[in-house]
């Protein structure tokens, strides 16, 4: 099978024209999160059509586009309208409600939204039908504001090369903030703290998570 793409947690090979495999790279079922696409579909949110399930294999429907994250390096004009798409998509995720078997995070009484808790451009594709939001695996149910800080902090703390780089980064994360209904400034420090224990961060993506939780320690990430 043809590898084209290795995300953090997951490889994506090519089976044929029409469906790709999503293998979890250290084994853990799949089941779950089908599970919660199969949810979100069912309110008319864009996530790619699951066939099959076999233990850490998900078989999808293979989507044709690049992603948010490729268009922005590419046309980097681009970042204000893309920025609105991203913080739209928050908007149209919470009025899905949440499930009873959904866990919750970030969550107060009465927060009872479908979260996607990794919703950045890398997990956004941009295809004819529109954009189509993949990787499920962090999903969890509360607070809309927690999701969309936990895109700031996700983005804010990614290590990217160059001036212009960053400057975009900058203007992506304000036009997340105005693109969505939720206000996100309580719930930025918690979305940090939480992304401190993501195993995959790099040395600098933890320093400056730790920087937005206000421990100087130096330590690594959780």
């Amino acid at each position: 099978m043809e590898l084209i793409a290795r995300g953090r947690d997951a490889d994506v090979f090519v089976l044929d024209e029409s469906r790709v495999l999503r293998r979890r790279r250290r084994g853990s079922p799949a089941e779950w999160e089908a599970r919660v696409m199969a949810h979100v579909a069912a309110y008319g949110y864009p996530v790619p059509k699951v066939y099959e399930i076999n233990g850490p294999d998900m078989v999808l429907e293979r989507l044709t586009g690049p992603t948010m994250l490729d268009v922005l390096a590419r046309r980097p004009w681009r970042v204000g309208s893309l920025s609105r798409t991203l913080g739209g998509l928050h908007d149209r995720l919470h009025t899905v409600p949440a499930p009873e078997w959904l866990p919750r995070r970030f969550a107060t009484a009465g927060d009872d939204r479908v979260l996607h808790l990794d919703l950045h451009p890398g997990n956004v594709m941009l295809t004819r039908r529109g954009p189509v939001v993949i990787d499920w695996s962090n999903a969890g149910a509360g607070d809309p504001a927690a999701d969309v800080a936990m895109t700031l902090v996700t983005v804010g703390s990614a290590e990217v090369p160059g001036l212009a780089a960053r400057l975009g980064r900058g203007l992506l994360v304000r036009g997340v903030r105005k693109g969505s209904r939720s206000d996100p400034a309580g719930r930025l420090r918690e979305a940090a703290e939480a992304k401190l224990a993501d195993p995959n961060l790099t040395s600098a993506e933890a320093a400056w998570l730790r920087r937005r939780t206000g421990d100087r320690s130096g330590r690594p990430g959780r």
